[in-house]
């Protein structure tokens, strides 16, 4: 019979390192060497961390309560990947994504577009303060738009996502920015405040790089004839006008005026629902087999429907279904405390601010990788730093902000990751092809250590 639960002992070091030791390298043989999805391997991930659990003295009855907690901790995000994908159908469906894309069209050149993209992305982000809503939706048509103008999709990805977690980092409407100063013991505009000098030095930056390369894409570079081609197809096949843009914009305000993402979202799906009978003479029918199967274009124009056959509710499966192993493994991994002891084994070398600074952006960075959702990589490692930052008498805003830099934007870039599965779902590029262009989120770290290194005399140190 198994003890009572608050006599069995949590995970020792070598139990740590031997559960993620081994989920990296099956990760590693599986996705990089056989080139396979991530889902199998994580679910061999979920089996090495229950017979951790198992041999330190935990019945399976905990074990099951704790990949329930898992899941239900990323619930919010498997409920918006599923409406997302409704979303798409039917927005192509009725019209809405193909005029977002011909207006977009012949408003951007290749010149201006990545700039551009990074800076529509954060205002819509910053309004909505969801990056997922900004991919799903603004995302979706810049990365129609950069086909059109001969732009690589996965250096357009990076640029969407970079300005959609800009957004999301600095937004006071965002989860993420609400739970880190929740997590650090501080208030949000505080947190806002904190975030400003590394966050604002990440973003130049990233403008400037984004800027460099949109010289590449002027004069000859750019095949303006596929713009033509797109803006045909669209028009020969969809009736487009500007009363469609109303879809997006009904979701951007509703989120602006708070309210919650999925209501917000789910407005813009039925916006869509109502236009797309008055503008593509599309009946009920139809709505309903896009919003489960997604939209099929035969228009006879190869990139036209190679860019308009997506979404669907059936499309997201995948996406949830590895949420939902991921989040089973972090729920045991949490539980029985394998991330903790690491952690501990080792902050007792950490003497400077940017020590312990460096050690709270690699937990968030391996949370992620490993209990990879994006609020589990600020909730874990704020609750584990939190009285080590009080003990030594560091301001709070510190860590809020660092968890923000390295939980927050981190999460895009983990394959396996839930905002990493849902990015490649929407914006139909793998995140190791866009990771490279991911320049905001690869900076905030760095820029973060190096704002802390300036301002380290501002941070109280015990000896």
């Amino acid at each position: 019979m198994q003890k009572h639960e608050n006599e069995i002992r949590k995970a020792n070091l070598g139990e740590a390192f031997f559960t993620f030791a081994a989920l990296i390298i099956v990760m590693f043989v599986s996705i990089i060497k056989y080139e396979q999805s991530p889902h199998i391997p994580m679910l061999i991930g979920v089996l090495i961390v229950s017979l951790v659990a198992i041999k330190i003295g935990y019945d399976w009855d905990f074990i099951e309560r704790a990949m329930i907690k898992g899941i239900s901790q990323a619930m919010q995000s498997i409920i918006i990947l599923a409406i997302i994908g409704v979303l798409i159908g039917v927005w192509i469906l009725s019209g809405v994504v193909p005029t977002m894309i011909y207006y977009g069209l012949l408003i951007l050149r290749p010149s201006i577009f990545l700039v551009a993209t990074v800076l529509i992305t954060s205002i819509t982000s910053l309004a909505t303060g969801t990056s997922w809503g900004t991919a799903g939706t603004m995302g979706i048509a810049l990365m129609g738009i950069a086909h059109g103008l001969g732009i690589p999709a996965p250096i357009t990805a990076g640029a969407v996502l970079s300005g959609a977690y800009f957004g999301d980092k600095m937004s006071p409407l965002s989860d993420t920015t609400n739970l880190a100063p929740a997590m650090a013991g501080t208030d949000v505009f505080s947190h806002i405040k904190a975030m400003l000098k590394p966050t604002v030095l990440a973003y130049i930056l990233t403008l400037i790089i984004f800027g460099v390369l949109s010289l590449k894409y002027t004069g000859a570079s750019a095949d303006l004839s596929s713009v033509e081609i797109i803006t045909e197809g669209l028009k020969n096949n969809f009736n487009i006008s500007p009363i469609l843009l109303l879809a997006p914009v009904v979701v951007i305000l509703s989120i602006a005026m708070k309210m919650p993402a999925v209501p917000g979202i789910t407005l813009g799906i039925i916006t869509a629902a109502v236009l797309g009978p008055i503008f593509q003479g599309v009946h009920l029918g139809d709505l309903l087999g896009a919003s489960l199967e997604g939209y099929v274009s035969t228009t006879g124009v190869e990139a036209v429907d190679k860019l308009l056959t997506a979404g669907g509710l059936n499309s997201m499966m995948s996406s949830i279904s590895l949420t939902i192993i991921a989040m089973m493994f972090g729920g045991v991994a949490e539980e029985i405390g394998l991330l903790e002891v690491i952690v501990k084994k080792f902050l007792h070398h950490v003497k400077s601010s940017v020590g312990i600074v460096a050690s709270t952006l690699i937990t968030c960075l391996v949370t992620n990788a490993t209990m990879p959702e994006q609020y589990i990589s600020i909730v874990v490692p704020g609750r584990m730093f939190k009285n080590e930052y009080e003990d030594r008498g560091i301001d709070p805003n510190l860590l809020s902000s660092t968890l923000e830099s390295g939980g927050t934007v981190t999460s895009a870039m983990i394959p396996w990751n839930t905002c990493g599965t849902y990015m490649t779902s929407v914006l139909g590029v793998a995140t190791t092809a866009y990771l490279p262009f991911l320049f905001f989120n690869l900076l905030m770290p760095v820029c973060q250590l190096l704002i802390t290194a300036i301002d380290s005399k501002k941070y109280k140190l015990s000896k």
